[in-house]
């Protein structure tokens, strides 16, 4: 088993989220169509969740094993900056985050799905997992969500966040 960095912290303590793509923001799965476009399916209470998130002052990064467009046009409609795409070192990835950000990993959570993304969760200060991770990730993460990746688990996180603070949905969007 996997041991946990010294400074694990509380939700309350996080400034910042790093969200792998595939199998969080999507269910996982991939569309070709006959003309070899990728097409991904992302759910409105994730996007939701993306925007309160960010009107509550957190700072987002997109942290993808996948180096796919549709990652990008994510991150632009949503404001996103630190997009990382096809990383095989995810901690690395995170690291390099942290750093420009000048937000330290002690305050800021990784969600991921899959054994990849355990480096990137050993050094954050907190690990989120959607319920539909891989059995690794579970028994690693601080939280497990009821919902599955692409299916709200990034709101139900968002969420406590919020809840973390004293803030409801409504609060945080009602922020400027």
């Amino acid at each position: 088993m996997t041991e946990r960095v010294s400074y694990r912290v509380g939700l309350a303590n996080i400034l910042a989220l790093a969200l792998d793509v595939d199998g969080v923001l999507t269910d996982g799965g991939v569309w070709w169509g006959p003309d070899g476009a990728e097409w991904k399916r992302f759910c409105f209470a994730d996007i939701m969740a993306v925007s309160l998130g960010r009107r509550a002052g957190l700072t987002f990064a997109l942290i993808s094993g996948e180096d796919s467009p549709l990652v990008d046009r994510f991150a632009k409609k949503m404001h996103i900056q630190h997009v990382v795409k096809g990383c095989r070192d995810k901690a690395g990835a995170l690291r390099e985050f942290a750093t420009e950000t000048g937000i330290e990993l002690r305050q800021v959570c990784f969600m991921g799905d899959d054994v990849n993304d355990l480096p990137a969760m050993q050094i954050a200060g907190f690990a989120a997992a959607p319920a539909n991770s891989s059995k690794e990730v579970v028994d690693f993460a601080d939280l497990v969500t009821k919902n599955d990746g692409g299916n709200g688990a990034v709101r139900e996180l968002v969420d406590a966040l919020l809840g973390s603070r004293g803030l409801s949905a409504l609060e945080a969007f009602t922020k400027s």
